[in-house]
């Protein structure tokens, strides 16, 4: 049996391929988790504390057992002995309070929104409607809502005799210095000062959370909308008993996470225990009431910086005490979130010192958790505005200050203050590409002209000047952080007889279209068309290894194993084809699909051909299995280091405090690109969560804990129409920590925006006596900061 070979496939990777998923995607033909349908399959409701902090006195499930459609009704009580603890990965210090966190509460509730009981019923209405049939008795506790007064020492502790000390919401304190901080200070001729807000945001993907569990004899199945169901998996058995290999989790089509789906969460736990006890399969699918309560929130940080310079501008040191939100308790990386962003204040600038310190904080609120970025939005914004306010002190360019400061391209590698090795970049050639775009010169001029004639439309100019720390996975890395698991990632590469090929990941997509760019990586490197890869993912089963997707690692970590798996793949086909064609194996060249014999005319032997004769194993060379297939784990020495320049020109109307975004540009450089099409895609989705929280989104709670921002009518999320174009371009310097040379774009464009938007607000209004506005910066705020300016102005006898 013969294969006609297949004419060679042209170069993948840097094409701007249409995306394999979006016809089945756009379409509808999909397999969310609500969609998943199971016989018998019974609906879960959970009610949910009206309190943010209150005892449960007794619980009376017994009229909801009653109602129309209800199998069953359950409270915190009846799950006490098996529901334990849901996880945390990362104690970032030996000392940290780890409280308790029962997935339904038994005794006390922490947040409005924890859930204190459930229904069963045959539909999810049925469910809903008998929750008001169950009868709680709270016992009202005092909230606890700022952070600072958190920590006083009359506060009301969130978790009393939980180990943390009595009266103290003190979670733990994580500090950190490298060189001589007092000597940087003392001796600089400029210091500044700013106390920055990080407000609480609440995520809000296309999909809400949902999850199905089905009972499978004494194993059991579960569907969830997760970015994680490797780690689910592993901490499902953790949590519950059930043996790891009697679990298996598969993410289907999930719409959306941005980090709001790395979770180990209530939800998951009880479905799985629910399906255990009755025996049927249950769903659960959130309300987007419920999902702005109890998905884990992002950001909520006071970030106190000093900054030292001398006159002229060159940066000696850098103090930063951070006040981190924790919320009611620690879930998977809640406290390390903080910590990743440590490494990152000191951004792209050389300087002689740095000193951090970060307290965690309890209040009784939803906890934090990562979203997009997970610490280095916090620590880019911090680094990007104070040092705007250094060229403002100074009386210097914003930009020649940052010149002054950088790492030039010549230094690369550079390891920084923190102790992170940068391997490459060039930040000259990003901001240089930048500025011509951006118009920066004729701004600037403008600018001067507004300020001249007194226009009431003032122009302010924006700048971020940004690297982040991505890639999230070198095990040695976060095992010196104290995070419990490693970053490595798995791959496996099947070739199939016909000549297909079949990829296995553990990396997870949620709509980052890997099924595209890693069909384009293997098509380059086995030779094979675009069409002939078909990607598999999101199942345990299938995909047995994997650590999933988050902290922009799909790619230059994920996509790493992939080419190290096809490279031992053409190993093994480069062993055969030379048994093949009677050949030495170091005078096969491969080329396009196809190996030749260096020097000769003799036929070439496509990969097709060779995956047939493997599986045929009718004349193999002696010790070869009958397989090409290899598989890859990579965990890499670094992480990865994207970086770039972006530019907002932003029209404030000083009489009515409203914000315009005149113009944006972005030049990343994010490494070799695979698919501009899924880049460009990448960072038009980053800038709208940045811009969105440097202009929109807050998380609102009232001094009794409630959150009064709890629906879409009033947590702004911005549309396509609430966003300006956008200008976008690439610098490209290769990594050097992987064999692709990326370096990951998913966070990129919602680290960098959000200093550059409000910088650019802040810059309009500098006129006017204003130096710095906490996010969002509503009309509301812009114009009361004004009006706060000029009296303070008038008051002080200048100009009102």
């Amino acid at each position: 049996m013969t294969m006609a070979p297949q004419s060679p496939a042209p170069d993948q990777v840097g094409s701007p391929r249409l995306r394999k998923e979006d016809a089945r995607l756009i379409t509808g033909q999909t397999n969310w988790t609500d969609n998943i349908q199971q016989t018998g399959m019974l609906h879960v409701a959970f009610l949910r504390s009206p309190h943010a902090h209150a005892r449960i006195a007794a619980v009376d499930t017994s009229a909801a057992k009653q109602q129309p459609g209800v199998v069953a009704a359950f409270s915190g009580a009846d799950f006490a002995g098996e529901q334990g603890s849901l996880p945390c990965a990362w104690p970032v210090t030996e000392d940290m309070a780890l409280p308790e966190h029962p997935p339904m509460a038994v005794d006390e509730v922490r947040y409005v929104g924890e859930a204190v009981a459930c229904v069963v019923a045959r539909d999810a209405y049925a469910a809903a409607d008998a929750l008001e049939a169950i009868d709680v008795e709270f016992e009202p506790l005092p909230a606890v809502v700022d952070m600072e007064a958190a920590l006083a020492e009359d506060s009301d502790p969130v978790h009393a005799g939980s180990g943390q000390g009595q009266g103290s919401n003190k979670a733990f304190v994580w500090p950190f210095s490298a060189g001589d901080v007092d000597s940087a200070f003392d001796g600089a001729d400029v210091v500044v000062t700013r106390r920055y807000h990080q407000q609480r945001l609440i995520p809000a993907a296309m999909e809400p959370r949902s999850v199905v569990c089905r009972p499978d004899g004494d194993a059991f199945t579960m569907w969830s909308a997760t970015q994680v169901p490797h780690i689910l998996r592993l901490m499902l058995a953790m949590t519950t008993g059930v043996p790891e290999h009697k679990i298996r989790v598969i993410a289907p089509d999930v719409g959306g996470g941005f980090g709001s789906k790395l979770q180990v969460t209530a939800e998951e736990v009880l479905a799985l225990l629910l399906a255990r006890r009755l025996r049927k399969p249950v769903k659960w699918t959130e309300t987007r009431t419920e999902g702005f309560q109890t998905t884990h929130h992002g950001r909520d940080q006071i970030q106190d910086v000093s900054i030292a310079a001398d006159a002229d501008g060159r940066i000696r040191g850098l103090k930063v005490d951070l006040l981190a939100d924790m919320g009611a308790y620690m879930m998977l990386v809640t406290p390390g979130v903080p910590v990743l962003g440590a490494l990152m204040f000191p951004g792209i600038y050389k300087m002689d010192a740095y000193a951090f310190s970060c307290t965690g904080v309890f209040t009784t609120k939803m906890p934090t958790d990562a979203y997009r970025g997970a610490g280095r939005p916090e620590a880019t914004y911090a680094i990007e505005r104070i040092v705007s306010e250094l060229a403002d002190e100074i009386g210097m360019d914003p930009m020649e200050l940052r010149r002054r400061n950088w790492i030039r391209h010549e230094e690369f590698p550079y390891t920084t203050i923190a102790g992170l090795t940068y391997d490459s970049g060039d930040y000259e050639s990003a901001t240089d590409k930048a500025m011509r775009l951006f118009g920066y010169d004729e701004l600037r001029a403008e600018q001067r002209r507004r300020r001249e004639s007194g226009d009431p439309l003032q122009l302010g100019i924006g700048i971020s000047t940004f690297t982040e720390m991505c890639g999230l996975a070198p095990s040695r890395v976060l095992g010196s952080l104290s995070y419990s698991a490693g970053g490595w990632e798995n791959a496996s590469v099947r070739m199939l007889p016909t000549g297909k090929v079949e990829v296995v990941t553990g990396s997870c997509a949620h709509g980052q279209g890997h099924a595209t760019a890693w069909s384009q990586i293997v098509a380059d490197r086995l030779g094979v068309p675009f069409e002939d890869v078909e990607v598999l993912h999101g199942d345990t089963r299938v995909s047995p290894k994997g650590m999933d997707t988050y902290g922009s690692r799909s790619l230059v970590v994920g996509g790493t194993a992939v080419v190290e798996a096809c490279d031992r793949v053409l190993e093994k086909a480069r062993r055969l084809a030379a048994h093949m064609m009677e050949a030495d194996e170091n005078d096969l060249e491969f080329s396009g699909g196809r190996f030749t014999v260096r020097g000769t005319e003799r036929p070439a032997t496509s990969m097709q051909e060779v995956a047939l004769a493997a599986f045929a194993a009718h004349d193999l060379p002696e010790g070869a299995e009958a397989s090409l297939d290899a598989d890859s784990t990579f965990d890499p020495e670094n992480f990865s280091f994207p970086h770039g320049t972006h530019l907002c020109a932003a029209e404030v109307d000083t009489e009515t405090g409203a914000v315009c975004i005149r113009s944006y540009v972005a030049v990343d450089d994010v490494g070799t690109v695979v698919n501009p099409l899924i880049v460009e895609g990448q960072v038009h989705g980053g800038l709208a969560q940045g811009i969105a929280q440097a202009l929109y989104e807050e998380a609102v709670h009232d001094a009794d804990g409630n959150l009064v921002t709890s629906t879409m009518a009033d947590y702004l999320v911005p549309t396509a129409a609430d966003l300006p174009d956008f200008t976008t371009d690439r610098t490209v310097t290769p990594s050097t920590t992987n064999p692709l040379g990326a370096k990951g774009v998913g966070e990129a464009g919602t680290i960098a925006s959000t200093p550059a938007v409000v910088g650019a607000v802040v810059d309009a209004l500098r006129p006017y006596g204003v130096r710095d506005l906490r996010m969002p910066c509503t009309p509301q705020r812009v114009w009361r900061a004004i009006a706060d300016a000029r009296s303070a102005g008038a008051s002080e006898g200048g100009q009102p």
